[in-house]
């Protein structure tokens, strides 16, 4: 019994370790969650202010027109060349988010693994009935293997005070013992 409980107790302190290690990696993983959510928020913005910076086709045409000469025209960067570098972006930018996205999905298996596993483990509440009972059963075994010692030292007794007496007691301590009375 004794050795029960103490593998009961290795199995309850393995299991708080279990608990910290998981613990520690859901910390880790909502940190990286959130990092990757400020890294999206960030491309976000930039997307955001290149498109409000991106020069409208009309706009860029007036201004050739009325006030560039073709020297100044030429150290400028065509129209197709930034269309090619903003859509290489857009494709960066939708690059990045379908893979933050598998991460994300990885993330979500991870915790619904995370939180199946804690469900299948005793938590405090748990233990304290699971001790109680297991204390009720120890005391039970206990009582029996009293009764059962009692019984077998019944019958070792010295000798008799009266014969042929349904009752008997020890002559020496005096308790009640249950013998055959000895001869006819």
């Amino acid at each position: 019994d004794e050795e029960l409980l103490q593998r009961i107790q290795a199995t309850i302190v393995q299991v708080q370790g279990d608990y910290e290690k998981l613990s520690s990696v859901t910390g880790n993983l909502l940190d990286d969650r959130h990092q990757r959510q400020k890294d999206i928020e960030a491309l976000f913005q930039s997307l955001e202010r290149l498109q409000k910076e991106k020069a409208d086709k009309e706009d860029l045409e007036l201004g050739i027109n009325v006030k560039a000469d073709k020297a100044a025209l030429a150290g400028k960067v065509s129209r197709t060349q930034f269309d090619t570098s903003v859509e290489r972006l857009n494709e960066m930018v939708q690059e990045t988010l379908s893979r933050l996205v598998g991460q994300e999905q990885g993330w979500s298996q991870v915790q619904q693994q995370l939180s199946e596993e804690m469900e299948s483990k005793l938590d405090r509440l748990e233990l304290g009935p699971f001790r109680q009972q297991l204390e009720e059963h120890w005391k039970s075994i206990l009582e029996q293997l009293k009764e059962k010692m009692m019984m077998m030292e019944g019958d070792d007794a010295a000798g008799i005070k009266k014969q042929l007496l349904a009752h008997f007691h020890c002559v020496s301590c005096d308790r009640p013992v249950s013998m055959l009375v000895p001869g006819p």
